[in-house]
């Protein structure tokens, strides 16, 4: 095999990431695995799930985040393309709306933008991405179990571990015991109990340079721990790959790690996975209403390919529809093993 090794430096921006991913040397580049597949071009299946991100301020500096999100962050989705998005959710049959960010919850409109939707579709399945510790930051959240429950929103929240010592080290110290207390104030009203409908998810992300084991099997172990040790109740464990980009990427390259992972992720790549990939049934939309393909190449600047419909305030139903998919190296991470998508393992 080629050498994957690139220049040993941390990455600033996407367009240094994809410098990287673009100009090393590979085996197989994504898009021929895709041709072996007869995926290639890729393309929409459906349009089922918006996903919306509403700004990348957050209340935690995550070493794998690939938001690149923390306190600092000043972008912010207004109130003026929130109105865009509701107009496309109002005339789309959009299955589920997906609230990300940073920490959705910390932008101004965020429980205005969740009431305005409920308001639009009762029935849609509103997801937030919630930290947990964001409930407990400060008082003013404390509420949000109950804001959650009063408009139905399905919560899915990362937690690396079931035990402190790698949930700190991979988001900051204090947040395994700020996450457990959301848990509880979560549970306190219903969500992960059975019998509410009230859904808990929780997220596993590998610590290291892996890819994440059986997601049957992780999420036996994570609720047996879980109620045994602090008396917890969820759903379901999503596990998802780290993705080389962004805080992970530089993580990879600092530690000598990248071109490992990256053979890893080629070695693993799974077609069955590749079929079933998120960006098929999904548009991910830009604090600033800018249309992706995917949360990870809204992240890398990469924009839909359709020049007619780049941004919510243009949106095309059959346009999109009729795009090829933008892919590059770091869809491996999406293809590998069992698949990884914002839902978890896909195969």
């Amino acid at each position: 095999m080629k050498s994957l090794r690139a220049q040993n430096h941390p990455l600033a921006n996407s367009a240094a990431e994809l410098d990287l991913l673009e100009n090393s040397e590979y085996p197989y580049s994504f898009q021929e695995k895709l041709q072996e597949s007869d995926l290639f071009p890729l393309q929409p299946i459906s349009l089922d799930v918006l996903q919306i991100n509403v700004g990348k301020m957050c209340n935690q500096v995550c070493k794998h985040c690939h938001v690149d999100a923390g306190p600092d962050r000043k972008e912010i989705m207004d109130q003026e393309i929130m109105k865009a998005c509701l107009n496309v959710i109002a005339s789309e049959k959009i299955k589920s709306i997906d609230l990300t960010g940073g920490a959705p919850e910390m932008n101004p409109h965020f429980r205005w933008f969740v009431s305005q939707i409920r308001q639009i579709n009762p029935s849609v399945e509103i997801i937030v991405r919630c930290n947990l510790t964001i409930i407990v930051a400060n008082p003013k959240f404390n509420d949000l179990p109950a804001f959650f429950k009063e408009n139905n929103i399905t919560v899915v929240s990362s937690l690396p571990y079931f035990t402190a010592l790698k949930t700190n080290a991979q988001r900051g110290d204090g947040v395994f015991e700020k996450s457990i207390e959301a848990l509880h104030m979560l549970n306190e009203v219903g969500y992960g109990k059975e019998g509410t409908g009230l859904i808990l998810n929780l997220v596993y992300n590998p610590s290291g340079a892996f890819l994440p084991g059986s997601q049957a099997g992780l999420e036996a172990e994570f609720k047996k721990k879980l109620e045994k040790l602090y008396g917890i109740e969820f759903n379901s464990l999503f596990t998802i790959t780290n993705l080389p980009i962004s805080r992970f990427l530089e993580f990879l390259v600092r530690s000598g790690n990248y071109e490992s992972y990256m053979e890893k992720l080629i070695e693993s790549y799974n077609p069955l996975a590749a079929s079933q990939v998120m960006c098929r049934s999904m548009i991910s939309v830009g604090w600033d209403g800018q249309l992706y393909d995917c949360d990870f190449n809204q992240m890398l600047e990469l924009p839909v390919a359709t020049q007619q419909s780049r941004h919510i305030k243009d949106w095309n139903r059959q346009t999109l529809l009729d795009r090829e998919i933008i892919v590059n190296q770091h869809c491996f991470g999406c293809t590998a093993g069992a698949g990884s998508s914002c839902g978890g393992a896909t195969s």
